[in-house]
């Protein structure tokens, strides 16, 4: 093993952990409330994809800071990257606040998009309620992570991640199963592991702030300009997010168990293709730092390594979920129904793992050399293939099998197309910024 195969796993590891968190509070919440009823399992089901979506949507605020700091960082600018690691936490304030009051005011009508009916609708209303309360803590969460992403300092986000999984696993069981509680005392669990996770971060970064001596106060120029790459990423997830959107809203007109075997399915699909964005933070990093320095030629080395260990993380994924492809939907519910077809849907899962891999260290390059433009446009064009094959299926009465068959060309085309561009080196582009 070389010594940036060392570097790459260095990152990538405590990365993987620190990415999870999300999804395990929402795995930990899938969990323990699939216990209390396939309703209340499908109502989290319905509530979690608009969380997850729009967790997945703001994730621009780890990678544009992670990205930006990096090649600051590179080129040896060690105030300026504190300075925009304060700016993108006042920055997630700016956006959490707004989503939280606004996802309060549209509650029922995102539920009402995802498809969800009868009793699963009751508990979906519950727990999207109370889980969007977190909403701006997860935000300075998010900008906080990419700063000590982008500085290497990587063990202080799976530090806090570890911690803030185990304080929300037990609350979650001490409520639920000791107390009696429901749905709601899921979310609020959760909620409450967020804040605390929030303040954590944000002295972390004031403390680096204050040393650099980098300005406190909000810099409107700095928050415009993150805010402007900011959108050109939110467009790339918005594609990405949207298809996974599709295709559990499509499944959620299928019926109550076909929805909460997708709960299943979608829950280990986002845990594994987590342990793929991991690496995708180390080519962000490898590869921002790199032309940040003025090496087009490391970036380029960089670029292939991350890429060769996202194939090989990507097919060991796919032979361990098809062997424990009939074991997994027993940790999540007892009834036999929806077992049988989470264990099918679980295949798929698999059989995108190979796609997986290599897709996301290819976002990952792209992020790190700041070929924003580019990703956003190819992104929205790959992502007609689930905005049109979807409800064609489901027009044809296809069902969910020809639903993930649709989805896996969708990430098919994201390797074909990204892969192009890499090839191209037009991205490797050096200097502190890419503008």
């Amino acid at each position: 093993m070389t010594r940036l195969d060392r570097e790459i796993l260095g990152l990538a590891v405590p990365a993987f952990f620190t990415l999870i968190a999300e999804p395990l509070y929402v795995l930990a919440d899938t969990a323990v409330v699939g216990h209390l009823g396939t309703p209340q399992l499908a109502g989290v089901a319905a509530a979690s994809l608009v969380l997850v979506t729009g967790y997945s949507l703001c994730i621009f605020l780890a990678f544009g800071t992670t990205a930006a700091v990096a090649r600051l960082l590179g080129a040896g600018e060690h105030r300026a990257a504190a300075h925009t690691a304060v700016q993108a936490l006042w920055l997630g304030l700016v956006i959490g606040v707004p989503l939280t009051l606004l996802g309060l005011a549209f509650t029922e009508p995102l539920l009402s998009l995802v498809g969800v009916e009868g009793a699963a609708r009751g508990f979906a209303h519950v727990y999207l309620r109370i889980s969007l309360l977190g909403v701006p803590a997860l935000l300075v969460s998010l900008a906080s992570v990419g700063y000590l992403r982008g500085s290497k300092r990587v063990w202080i986000p799976l530090a806090v991640a570890v911690a803030s999984n185990v304080v929300n696993l037990a609350l979650e069981v001490v409520l639920i199963y000791g107390l009696g509680y429901g749905v709601g005392a899921s979310a609020a669990a959760t909620v409450f592991v967020q804040l605390a996770a929030a303040a954590v971060y944000a002295v972390v970064v004031v403390r680096a702030a204050v040393s650099r001596g980098a300005a406190l106060r909000p810099d409107r120029h700095a928050i415009r300009a993150a805010g402007s790459d900011g959108w050109l990423l939110f467009l790339r997830t918005l594609s990405l997010r949207g298809a996974f959107f599709i295709l559990t809203a499509a499944t959620a007109r299928l019926g109550e168990v076909e929805l909460a075997a997708q709960q299943i399915a979608m829950q280990i699909w986002t845990l594994l293709a987590l342990s793929l964005d991991s690496l995708e933070v180390a080519s962000q990093t490898l590869v921002g730092q790199a032309l940040g320095g003025g090496s087009a030629g490391r970036a380029q080395l960089a670029a292939r390594r991350t890429l060769r260990w996202g194939t090989g993380v990507g097919c060991a994924a796919a032979l361990l979920t098809l062997a424990l492809h009939g074991v997994i939907p027993h940790i999540f519910t007892d009834d036999p129904a929806v077992i049988s077809l989470a264990s099918y849907l679980l295949v798929w899962v698999a059989v995108t793992q190979p796609l997986g891999g290599p897709a996301f260290v290819l976002d990952g390059i792209l992020v790190g050399s700041g070929d924003l433009r580019f990703l956003a446009a190819a992104m929205a064009g790959i992502s007609m293939i689930v905005i049109v094959g979807e409800p064609i299926v489901l027009w044809l009465g296809g069902g969910i099998g020809w639903l993930w068959a649709v989805f896996t060309a969708f990430m098919a085309a994201r390797v074909v197309v990204l892969g192009r561009r890499a090839a191209s080196n037009r991205w490797a582009v050096t200097g502190a910024t890419r503008h």
